[in-house]
């Protein structure tokens, strides 16, 4: 197989990474995180606003590196909030580009993914890709009844680290994917936990807009009849209640910050790391630690969810994601399920090797690239 040299721009809800390839040797990999305060000049805005901040990070990153426009022999990005597809790996064609920047299914930080990579794959006259984005749909329909025909379930996950933890874990079971029932945790910005049946996503929370566990930054699902009060109270607008199910919501409404680092230096020694929203006045450490565990727990009862949706054959529950390195949660989190099944911990998400290689596949193999409708 031909090796190609490949850029990869992940835009999460608070952080960049940038990696740029050799074949499968990586040049360099930059991680940016952002606090709360770095992206409150955003809050409320389309995310299209912070274009030009990511898109320079990238470039200056690329220039810090010494890699050349052309040397760029493609460029993919995350896949964002676009029409639910199938699994697999889209070039970046109008139709794409345009639902990208209108926010067709929402408003996220990875809709820039596609559009960034589009960006600078003209500069370099190549060609841009997204893989998996996290509208990916494999659930049944079942599972999309909410109880308002109006209003129905919707798949919105990581789908692109789901299913490659899946797969590592399969393997790890000594199995194919397609022969497992695993449960997948993926914890950061936001929560999303799957029900994954022989290499199908069949249930799984919309980590986005109010479902699922709280996060560090979202508020999960939360009483309906208190949110409808909360909404017609006159006390706040239809920005400040979105700001609280997404961005100011979750450990940021409770703690002030959705740092797990701060969180968990606080928790530990009752050290204050500086510019992370923490207040010890406003929180113990008590409170701090509770709160976690909170969040922990609800994750918890979700995995008991999708348990039962599995009917109790799950070969495996795989937690990953950012949280997956706290030390705080993991304890807590294996303690609650480990009664259902094993559970494996793949902290962080490479995400950006699995963005590589489906790049690669696209490259090798065009006619497995499939177009955006």
């Amino acid at each position: 197989m031909k090796r190609y040299n490949i850029l990869v721009l992940n835009p999460g809800s608070t952080s960049d990474e940038i990696s740029f390839y050799q074949g499968r040797r990586l040049v360099f990999h930059k991680t940016v995180r952002y606090s709360p305060e770095e992206l409150k000049p955003y809050e409320g805005k389309k995310i299209t606003s912070q274009y030009k901040m990511r898109l320079n990070l990238a470039l200056e990153t690329l220039k810090e590196n010494n890699v050349s426009l052309k040397e760029i022999g493609a460029v993919i990005g995350r896949g964002g909030l676009v029409k639910p597809i199938k699994s697999g790996v889209y070039k970046v064609n109008q139709k794409l580009l345009e639902d990208l920047k209108v926010g067709v299914m929402g408003e996220h930080s990875s809709n820039l993914g596609g559009i960034i990579a589009e960006k600078i794959a003209s500069m370099c006259g190549v060609e841009s890709f997204i893989a998996d984005p996290v509208v990916v749909d494999e659930m049944e329909d079942i599972a999309k009844f909410s109880g308002m025909p109006e209003n129905p379930r919707i798949s919105i996950f990581h789908a692109l680290n789901q299913k490659r933890v899946a797969r590592h874990a399969a393997r790890q079971l000594g199995k194919q994917y397609e022969d497992c029932n695993l449960i997948v945790v993926h914890g950061g910005g936001g929560i999303s936990a799957g029900a994954h049946r022989k290499g199908k996503v069949i249930d799984v929370n919309n980590a986005l807009n109010g479902d699922g566990p709280f996060t560090p930054q979202r508020s999960g699902g939360v009483p309906a009849g208190g949110l409808v009060k909360m909404c017609f109270s006159g006390k706040y607008t239809e920005r400040e209640i979105n700001l609280k199910l997404k961005g100011r919501g979750g450990l940021v409404a409770y703690t002030g910050t959705s740092d797990l680092m701060t969180l968990e230096k606080y928790i530990q020694t009752g050290e204050v790391l500086p510019n992370r929203g923490l207040d010890e006045n406003k929180i113990t450490r008590k409170k701090a630690k509770e709160t976690v565990e909170a969040m922990t727990y609800q994750m918890a009862k979700e995995v008991g969810a999708l348990a039962v949706v599995l009917g109790g054959e799950v070969d495996a529950i795989i937690l990953t994601g950012g949280l997956g390195y706290d030390e705080v949660i993991v304890p807590f989190f294996k303690k609650m399920v480990s009664w259902i099944s094993m559970v494996l911990v793949y902290p962080g998400g490479d995400e950006m090797s699995a963005l590589r290689i489906a790049a690669q596949s696209a490259l090798s193999h065009p006619k497995t690239v499939r177009e955006y409708k």
